[in-house]
């Protein structure tokens, strides 16, 4: 599935920026100015559900089915930087990267959440892509925020 995901980061033109455990990292307009960030991030991730719908959680039982990722994305300015001198790799940090983390940890499996922010931009960058309003919800170190399914 990451293999998949990799292509789509070509595909899309995001940004790897790391794996951890089961969670794909990636960012847009960090490498090169991206006016339609926000629609490739979307894109990518729309499509990142379609390929993990179809990679089977086991090859040799297809009965288990198949697998479920959940997502979410945020919009807003993060520092970046190299960290590291024995092993040196290049990080983000910030709310921003906080914030989206917190999408993905409220979003559900199969779907796309992301901050009104996102939201916002989204609307702007690609009005075909339709979006609903979830609601405000209660966000660990952030408060209540309004937030959309993609």
């Amino acid at each position: 599935l990451y293999l998949k995901f990799d292509a789509l980061s070509h595909d899309h033109d995001v940004f790897k920026m790391e794996t951890i455990g089961d969670a794909w990292m990636g960012v847009t307009n960090i490498c090169k100015d991206q006016s339609d960030h926000t629609k490739r991030i979307a894109e990518f991730a729309i499509d990142a559900i379609k390929a993990a719908e179809e990679t089977l959680i086991n090859e040799d039982d297809p009965a288990k089915g198949f697998v479920q990722v959940r997502i979410g994305f945020h919009s807003g300015p993060v520092l970046s930087n190299v960290v590291g001198s024995r092993n040196p790799k290049f990080s983000v940090f910030g709310d921003t990267v906080n914030t989206s983390s917190r999408m993905e940890s409220n979003s559900l499996p199969g779907q796309i959440l992301c901050s009104e922010r996102a939201a916002k931009l989204l609307m702007k960058q690609a009005p075909k892509i339709p979006m609903t309003y979830r609601g405000k919800i209660n966000v660990k170190g952030k408060g209540e925020m309004k937030t959309y399914w993609v």
